[in-house]
């Protein structure tokens, strides 16, 4: 039988299986141990081989032979590469490999064939693959289902960014730069210590890569980029010193570190030909001086030269100053994914509490076994004289087992370690020796239950690991970070100043310099600050500096971060940028709600934002867990299916809250009710909802402003707030305005003053414009007045305040405001 199948159909899907193996298994670290498939499976094969750190060297050819006849079934070549580059010390920070022999060179050689080298583990790698033996991670048939090997290893060091790592998969790389574990090790303490500390003060403690070349790093701006969103770009340099000759009159400039995965001879050839081409005049003579103590360049200057020009001019025209371009992507739960300094060191801290809960869970289950046969045996020497006749009768073993079980309620286990007992185990001190090791056994259990049943226990042993470590591989940095004299951040470029951001009802979002306006007096004509656009209109306006930070909250649950300076300015009349283009919005994402807070605010307040979802939840967040922003958004609520966020405010302590549903139900409650939770949580019940009703509005009482509520087919009142009395959080609510046939569902209630301006939208398009002081504030139980008067079929769609933006309170100098 024959199937037709489209090729496209069959080229994607056999593409994106092709994809998916070579990102999962083989380009990309996990983000856990640090280890892509293959090094994984050289260090297992190599634990597996016996070849430890204290044992002796074995040829690295049967090491090779292990791995893929094992584990890795693919070229010798791949993984013979793999064991040389992990027992290179100038391409591993901290090198996993212990090689003897030629294992290549800064100059580019290449190793000796496997035939020739030796290899056994490293010291460090005891603290990778211990505690394999202990239940810690899980294990997967290998390629053959003839044995298994560890899913990850369940690593005490943090290798990922201890040793760095790159490559490059399909559609994406990663390229990760080794760091000193001293530092490392000092973040994840201070971040046990501190769950809620901040990327900046981690980079107090975590300056920088640190490249086992050594070498400089300039400027912290691409470090601070690459901590914070996951990419960024530093630029690395070559160590140099200056010597003077015995006369003095000479110079002679000195390399003796260069940037990491540099090549010294492809450097070297690379001067020498500038000085031959005559691009470089100042060098008389370039001789390379490395040997087993060192990296040494000598660059011999011509008489009366300047040494810092010929300096900077190797650093323009030569590998001596290189970028390095860093990425964070690695594998996280199955997925590729781009991660943040902080978010890093949080996922090995969670694989390190579930290898530290599932150790000490079989070391209990081990104790346990351990505690029911000392138990037997203490039953045993207690009854020492009946249980030695009750052997002595038996016709044969099996019975004896039978007759101690019986007469002293043993499990089988504990009958055959009795009949396998020595007699020397019946002296007086063997005897005292196992009650001694019973009692101890059942101690070593409470302890080991008391450390699963509490957290804070297992984080106490994960940071005692962590400094062990330290004390034990820890050493200096060798890579020196020195400032950039021409770095500047983005908010150094930017100077302070007070912007109009106006938001309109459709969308759309610009900000333009309050110094284009200019104060009027009352009665003044006013400018244009949008040009009036059919179905729509300025909806909010606020005045704030460029410096201060504007929160956007999807229906999502989804939180973005834009600083105002990075809002689009457009022309007065002209009404700016959509948000969902200035936003990496998913499909079906909009926002529902915008707050603007300054930048003190974010870092100090005690202030905290609350978030409202259509199902009735509720939440309040305290600002301080929205300080540290990412380009793609964080999670701000958990959703479930079906819900959405309608609606986010800033709290102040003494705020009261009033819902509305679009059955006419609101319910009035302090936000004292509510506890603060932090950012993935999904809140607490704000009113019971009943059959399919939903949460429509959220309004922060702010003062003893009246409430307009809004209805579908056009009607609405304006009611006191007297008229909602305070009651507790998660009740039904009380009517705020009937929702019968007449009225339809509500649409909207906003907290309205007199003064106040409101549009009436109509699904075919139709607005209305109304001032507030027309409509009279009735009682909450009545049904409302005619707002708009609507065909046929139509219905309110959507209702909000004009905001008071540049009409009759600014003017520019332009000829349109005389």
């Amino acid at each position: 039988m024959i199937n037709n199948i489209a090729i496209e159909n069959e080229l994607k899907k056999s593409y994106l299986d092709y994809a998916m193996s070579v990102i999962i298994g083989r380009a990309l670290p996990d983000v856990r141990d640090g280890l892509k498939p293959v090094h994984r499976r050289s260090l297992y094969a190599m634990r597996e081989l016996g070849v430890f750190y204290n044992r002796p060297y074995v040829k690295s050819a049967r090491i090779v032979g292990d791995i893929i006849g094992k584990f890795h079934p693919h070229g010798d070549t791949a993984a013979y590469d793999t064991i040389v580059r992990m027992a290179q010390d100038f391409s591993m920070r901290y090198p996993l490999v212990d090689g003897q022999g030629n294992f290549g060179s800064l100059d580019g050689d290449s190793a000796a064939a496997m035939r020739y080298t030796e290899a056994r583990m490293t010291r460090i790698d005891r603290e990778i693959v211990g505690d394999l033996e202990k239940n810690t991670v899980d294990f997967v048939p290998n390629y053959d289902s003839s044995l298994v090997e560890p899913s990850v290893m369940p690593c005490k060091i943090p290798n990922l960014l201890i040793n760095g790592s790159s490559g490059i998969a399909v559609g994406m790389a990663t390229n990760i730069p080794p760091h000193n574990l001293n530092e490392v090790i000092n973040g994840l303490i201070a971040l046990i210590e501190d769950p809620n500390i901040t990327i900046s003060e981690l980079m107090k403690i975590i300056t920088g890569p640190d490249f086992p070349t050594g070498g400089l790093i300039c400027g912290r701006a691409g470090i601070r980029e690459a901590y914070e969103t996951g990419k960024g770009i530093v630029v690395t340099r070559a160590l140099t010193h200056i010597e003077r000759s015995k006369d003095s009159k000479k110079e002679s400039i000195i390399v003796t570190e260069i940037p990491f995965q540099q090549n010294k001879a492809v450097l070297v050839e690379k001067i020498a030909h500038l000085v031959k081409d005559k691009k470089i005049s100042s060098i008389a003579e370039v001789r390379d001086e490395s040997d087993r103590h060192g990296l040494r360049i000598v660059l011999e200057l011509k008489k009366d030269e300047i040494a810092d020009i010929v300096i900077n001019q190797l650093y323009k025209m030569t590998p001596m100053q290189k970028s390095f371009g860093i990425i964070f992507l690695a594998i996280v739960n199955n997925k590729p994914e781009v991660l943040n300094l902080k978010e890093i060191l949080e996922h090995f801290i969670i694989h390190r509490k579930s290898v530290v809960y599932r150790r000490t869970a079989f070391e209990l289950n081990r104790a346990e076994e351990k505690a029911h046969i000392l138990a037997g045996l203490n039953i045993a020497i207690s009854n020492l004289d009946e249980v030695v006749t009750m052997i002595k009768a038996a016709r044969n073993p099996q019975e004896a087992k039978e007759g101690l079980i019986n007469r002293f309620n043993l499990s089988e286990i504990q009958a055959q370690t009795i009949l396998d007992m020595r007699l020397q185990r019946l002296t007086g001190l063997e005897r005292e020796k196992i009650v001694s090791e019973y009692n101890e056994i059942l101690i070593e259990i409470e302890s080991l239950k008391t450390i699963l049943g509490d957290e804070t226990l297992i984080m106490e042993i994960i940071k005692e690991e962590f400094l062990d470590i330290r004390d034990t591989y820890g050493d200096d940095r060798r890579t020196e970070i020195v400032d950039a004299a021409d770095e500047l951040l983005p908010e150094d470029l930017i100077a302070p100043e007070d912007m109009v951001v106006t938001v309109t009802h459709s969308g759309y979002i610009k900000r333009n310099p309050v110094s284009l306006y200019k104060s009027q007096n009352r009665g003044g004509k006013g400018v244009t600050g949008v040009k009036n656009i059919e179905e729509d209109f300025v909806s909010n306006l606020y005045v704030a500096s460029t410096l201060d930070t504007f929160l956007f909250f999807t229906n999502h649950g989804k939180v973005f971060w834009r600083k105002v300076y990075q809002i689009p300015l457009a022309g007065r009349i002209a009404r700016g940028k959509a948000i969902v283009n200035l936003l990496n919005l998913a499909d079906g994402e909009r926002v529902a709600a915008i707050l603007p807070v300054s930048s003190l605010d974010v870092e100090n307040s005690d202030k905290t934002i609350m978030m409202v979802t259509s199902s009735g939840r509720i939440k309040k967040t305290d600002m301080q867990e929205f300080s540290r922003p990412l380009r793609r958004g964080k999670k701000a609520l958990t959703i479930n299916e079906g819900d959405e966020i309608i609606a986010a405010h800033i709290l102040n302590g003494n705020s009261s809250i009033l819902l509305y549903t679009q059955k006419g139900m609101c319910i009035h409650f302090h936000e004292a009710d509510i506890r603060s939770m932090g950012r993935a949580a999904a809140g607490v019940r704000a009113i019971r909802l009943v059959g399919d009703d939903k949460v429509v509005s959220a309004i922060v009482v702010s003062s003893d402003q009246s409430i307009l509520t809004v209805t579908e087919n056009g009607y609405g009142k304006r009611s006191a707030i007297d008229e909602f009395r305070i009651q507790k959080r998660g009740g039904k609510g009380v009517f705020g305005i009937k929702a019968s046939e007449r009225n339809g569902y509500v649409i909207d209630a906003k907290q309205v003053k007199d003064d106040d301006e409101i549009i009436v939208i109509a699904d075919s398009g139709k607005m209305i414009r109304m001032d507030l002081s027309s409509i009279r504030i009735i009682g909450r139980s009545t049904q409302g007045v005619k707002m708009i008067n609507l065909e046929e079929g139509e219905k309110v769609v959507g209702m909000d305040s004009v905001a008071k933006d540049s009409s009759g309170s600014m003017e520019d100098d332009s000829e349109e405001s005389n």
